[in-house]
């Protein structure tokens, strides 16, 4: 567990920094020696995380996985904090300015105000934030944004084609802007299935203007009992939008007896323990998006801006099938790269207003 900002953590607390066994000498390979550190030796690598903390299996880890993998890779020094509330944003960001990072690095919509404040008053210091763009651009602070709508377009297409019920679901943690987009893009997704193939599958959680929210993303119970509903709607593949709050999906599906999951952020098969319920996964390479933030940082090439992940990019896309790849129909397997050129040609809208 984590210690959060200003909490001085217990003896038998575990650090944010985690620690590693000496490696003996004969066990350095023979090019390495002491005149030639890792290239991130003297850099360090700082993130703060949104609610729902560095273990979500969501935005959260994906994220810190881009700076493990800046540890493992460039030999940069990373540091963590969680935030458990707003009221620890602009402290942690703090902490992090007094230890002098080299880039801090925060997850969420939610922590948008307080990195622009500390970007304006350390013009000196490098920031990146995830899934939040400014109005105004920062030579010190990067954007880091995605199009996960492009991702829920398949991944709608594919439920509309793999639901036995003829109604899939959705719902969201917080309505904000990072949630409702993937809804939008399963919305669309699954609209433009039924153009095409004159097919009525509907779909329950998210209208395009309105849906279902469990306002949190932290409670299981919460997911649990929205899913519930859905699932007595004729539900039988479900999309949560909501961090950890998703797993309460995954027990209420068990539950019940039948049905699949759609994961978002991650590949739900490989972050979570509910693998055997995921027919795919929306996913956003957050952990790329992070790694080569830090690796500019280390190469003395790192500028403020904007960066958007889309499927042309690879910044976006779904999950493997998983134990599901022999029950989805080839000709839904064969559709998907065609729908894909199609979204980024522009020729096919992932707006669900357009259907």
């Amino acid at each position: 567990m984590l210690a959060a900002c200003g909490e001085a953590p217990d003896d038998d607390v575990e650090t944010d920094v985690e620690e590693t066994d000496p490696v003996d000498d004969d066990e350095v390979e023979d090019d390495v020696t002491d005149d030639e550190p890792a290239a991130g030796a003297d850099f360090r690598g700082c993130l703060v995380t949104d609610q729902g903390g560095v273990d979500d299996a969501s935005f959260n880890e994906t994220a810190w996985a881009g700076m493990q993998q800046a540890e493992a890779e460039l030999g940069v020094d990373i540091a963590v904090l969680e935030s458990n509330s707003e009221a620890d944003f602009a402290p942690n960001i703090q902490a992090f300015i007094d230890q002098d990072c080299d880039l801090i690095v925060t997850v969420g919509f939610l922590l948008g105000e307080a990195p622009e404040e500390a970007a304006i008053a350390n013009p000196d210091q490098n920031f990146a934030i995830v899934d939040y763009a400014f109005e105004d651009d920062f030579d010190n602070l990067l954007e880091l944004v995605f199009a996960p709508e492009q991702a829920g377009f398949l991944a709608g297409y594919v439920a509309a084609a793999m639901t036995e019920t003829g109604t899939i679901g959705t719902y969201g943690g917080i309505n904000i802007p990072p949630v409702t987009v993937f809804m939008d893009g399963y919305l669309a997704g699954a609209s433009y299935y039924n153009d095409e193939l004159g097919t009525d599958v509907e779909v329950q959680g998210w209208d395009g203007a309105d849906g279902l929210f469990t306002g949190n993303f932290e409670s299981q119970d919460d997911g649990r009992n929205i899913t519930d509903t859905l699932l007595q709607a004729g539900a039988d593949i479900i999309m949560p939008v909501a961090g950890p709050v998703g797993l309460g999906t995954a027990t209420a599906i068990e539950d019940f007896g039948q049905g699949k999951m759609i994961w978002v952020d991650t590949d739900g098969y490989e972050s979570t323990q509910f693998g055997e319920l995921m027919l795919t996964s929306v996913m956003k390479n957050m952990d790329v998006a992070v790694y080569d933030a830090m690796a500019s940082v280390v190469d003395g090439t790192f500028e403020g801006g904007l960066y958007v992940g889309t499927l042309e990019n690879e910044g976006v896309g779904i999950a493997p099938f998983h134990d599901f790849e022999d029950e989805v129909p080839q000709e839904v397997k064969d559709a998907l790269p065609e729908l894909r050129e199609g979204i980024i040609a522009g020729d096919i809208s992932v707006d669900p207003a357009d259907y």
